[in-house]
Parts: C-alpha cells; structure tokens; sequence
C-alpha cells in the first residue's frame, strides 16, 4: 500500500517555505496534501492565492465536509484547526487553542496519523514554537513516514528543533529538497 496523504505544519517563514516545497511537485501529484500554517485569525484568503499562483497543483483553504483528492492542497482556513476525519473527509474546528494556535499543526497530525496511519506522510517546517511535534510523534507510533525541514535551513529553528528532539524521524531534510524527496517517495509506492 502506497501513500494516500501529506500534512505539512509550519509557522514563521512558512509561507516561502511552502512555496519552494509546492512549486516543484507536478499537477498530477497522486495525494492531497493537507496544510496548517500559523496565520492571524483575521487573515484574508492571501496565502492560498500565492501558493496557488505559485504552483501547479490546486491551492485553496479547506472546507467543511469535503472529500481530500489527489492534486489538490488543502490550507487550514484562519481561526479553525483542520482534520481529518477516518473516511478522508475534511473536518474544521474551533475548539480551543492548542500550543497557542488554532489551525494547530498538532491537531491535523494526530486527526491524519488516525485515518491514514502508514499511508500518511509528516512534515514540520521552519516555526518558532514547539507545535507539530506530538503531532509528528503520533504519525510514526501509527508508522507513517516523517520528515522535518534541516533546522539549519529554516528561518526559524525551534519547530524543527522540537520534532527532532520529540520522535525517531525518518527524513532531516533541507529546505530545497523537500519537494523531490516527495516525488522520489511518491513515485516508488
């Protein structure tokens, strides 16, 4: 069984980090990727029309209820937490805050890691706090395939710091060949 999904996390200086991510993945990439970026509650719809300008894929917030399909990039809307539902559906929320945030990485991981187990593949990106790290530990308890941007490469280290220092990851990666290790791990199911 092949790989049926990605998440990605990230916070200060992940809008430039998703962008050289996403820009070199093909139109026909064959998973959703799911993504929970730190953004203000009162953010207008600008990262998902960067990103989506950006790339070839389908760049767009995420809506309640709908189904996560391949060539698509599915971003937390601001103020809600996104997940994953067993079924692949989308689900948002706006329980409380986790580690200080809502969408929180944490939050997507564990509701993705639960549908998708080790089909599932994880990746913390440049932040400033310590989100996404329990999240990323779950994913390897249920054997999804982790990756964590190479601190040296992120503007700011801490996430990347705390998921290392928090589970066994698969992947350090830098920045710049985060994109082609998805192709590469993509392409050889």
């Amino acid at each position: 069984m092949g790989y049926r999904a990605i998440v990605i996390g990230s916070s200060t200086g992940g809008m430039e980090a998703l962008r050289i991510i996403l820009e070199v993945l093909p139109k026909d990439f064959p998973v959703p990727i799911l993504v929970a970026q730190h953004i203000s509650p009162h953010s207008d719809n600008y990262l998902a029309k960067f990103l989506d300008n950006a790339c070839m894929l389908t760049v767009r917030e995420a809506e309640e209820k709908e189904k996560a399909i391949s060539g698509y990039v599915y971003l937390a809307p601001p103020n809600y937490h996104l997940l994953v539902e067993k079924d692949g559906f989308i689900s948002l929320s706006v329980e409380a805050r986790v580690s200080y945030a809502r969408p929180s990485i944490d939050v997507l991981f564990e509701s993705a890691a639960e549908a998708y187990n080790r089909s599932l593949i994880g990746i913390v990106l440049t932040g400033a706090n310590s989100d996404g790290s329990n999240g990323l530990k779950r994913i390897h308890e249920c054997r999804g395939l982790t990756i964590v941007q190479d601190p040296n490469t992120a503007q700011a280290e801490a996430m990347p710091r705390a998921a290392i220092g928090a589970t066994n990851v698969n992947h350090i990666t830098p920045l710049t060949e985060i994109g082609q290790l998805l192709i590469k791990l993509i392409n050889n199911k």
